[in-house]
């Protein structure tokens, strides 16, 4: 079973780049290697906002929250079954 684990967080006003290098600096390297892990991709959109999406073969690792003042609002996170892939 592939579960893919959506994290987007926003950024506090002005703060975008560094919430984006928190994650590569932060996350990234405590995500990569772990058990299931199949691939991850890391994207950035208008409003200063950051996803990462994770794809696993089982449980997902859960991805830790930024220092607060890296944020604009609480992180929110999501988990889907894959159903179906061409």
């Amino acid at each position: 079973m592939t579960v893919a684990a959506m994290w987007e967080a926003r950024a506090a006003t002005g703060r975008g780049d560094e919430l984006a290098a928190w994650v590569r600096e932060s996350v990234l390297p405590a995500v990569r290697g772990s058990a299931g892990l199949e691939r991850l991709e890391l994207l950035s959109a208008p409003g200063e906002r950051v996803l990462l999406i994770t794809w696993w073969n089982g449980e997902p690792v859960p991805v830790a929250d930024p220092p607060a003042g890296l944020l604009g609002r609480p992180v929110h996170r999501w988990s889907f079954t894959s159903e179906h892939v061409e």
